[in-house]
């Protein structure tokens, strides 16, 4: 077995090469691994290729945040012989808080002595990767500026969050478009998008707590277009999964595929990055990544039973 780890020093709030190059070192002693550091945007992708494309077995290791897991993925999805792991570094690193106890990626011995499952991946454009959530619209916009907010002094993944949400919701949010969700048609405004594979994003926001990374399916929520107060009154539901509560505002479907056109070229967040167009299609690509984490931990959506997080059957 090779091990590589992916390192990117534009994770996070600071270059964490040096601190994560030593707990490798120091952790990784008589095992074949290799240590690699991305040079510029899309690099951990075509590193984690190469390294997957060699056919032998090989673990990658995505050492920074949501955004470099997603580089990582893009470059392994398809690879049978590769399989993927975020070791994080980033200030978010939403993805990984699936799991019955996220803290536990960040001790190394324990992603050494993995465990593995396969999950989906959401397609979008046929070519781009993402492995746990995508959106377009007002949240697409937030979600995609978020890296000009997440380095200033004292502010967390979830502040930068909230920043940007200030500055788009004062530009407007809400805009036309033509929504296709496995036939069936919508044509209007609407304020966001959100396609889930995953279910944390944007630091706490929880929209789909039930949504699974290996169903087979996409969740799928239609924000219709409402007003800024409105917004403001239903935002803490949205963040915390009660879409439920909202049918007259919240469209939830469980799907294969969606179709969107835009009136003009617009922000898609996969993964916390950014790709601009006006037609977009996401599909679910089954059973499309290996993915290893700590053994004993779970990842099925939970059920809090006196306070003990229970993996859903």
């Amino acid at each position: 077995m090779r091990y590589v780890f992916l390192i990117n020093p534009a994770a996070g709030k600071y270059d964490r090469t040096g601190e994560f190059t030593q707990t490798i070192r120091a952790a990784c002693e008589g095992l074949d691994y290799e240590i690699l550091v991305s040079r510029a945007p899309g690099d951990c992708t075509h590193i984690a290729q190469a390294a997957a494309s060699s056919g032998e077995p090989v673990r990658l290791y995505a050492c920074g945040g949501d955004g470099t897991l997603n580089e990582v993925v893009n470059g392994a999805a398809g690879h049978a012989n590769a399989a993927v792991t975020h070791f994080p570094g980033g200030s978010g690193n939403d993805f990984i808080k699936i799991f019955s106890d996220p803290a536990a990626f960040r001790s190394l011995p324990r992603l050494l002595d993995a465990e593995e499952a396969t999950f989906d991946l959401i397609r979008c454009n046929g070519q781009n990767y993402a492995v746990n959530i995508c959106s377009m619209g007002f949240d697409a916009r937030i979600g995609t500026e978020i890296g000009r907010y997440k380095r200033l002094p004292l502010v967390s993944g979830t502040g930068a969050y909230l920043l940007s949400t200030g500055v788009n919701f004062i530009r407007g949010i809400h805009e036309h478009y033509v929504v296709d969700v496995d036939g069936q048609h919508f044509d209007g405004n609407q304020t966001l998008m959100c396609i889930a594979n995953g279910r944390y994003y944007g630091g706490s926001f929880n929209p789909v707590p039930d949504a699974e990374p290996d169903d087979g399916l996409l969740d799928v929520l239609l924000v219709r277009d409402v007003s800024r107060a409105t917004m403001l009154r239903v935002i803490g539901k949205y963040k915390a999964g009660h879409y439920a509560q909202l049918p007259e505002l919240i469209r939830h479907f469980r799907c294969r595929r969606v179709h969107i056109r835009c009136d003009r070229e617009s922000e898609i967040n996969l993964d916390g990055e950014l790709m601009m167009s006006r037609d977009v299609t996401f599909e679910i690509a089954p059973q499309s990544i290996r993915f290893f984490y700590p053994r004993g931990l779970t990842y099925h959506a939970a059920a809090e039973q006196g306070g003990e997080h229970i993996a859903a059957t």
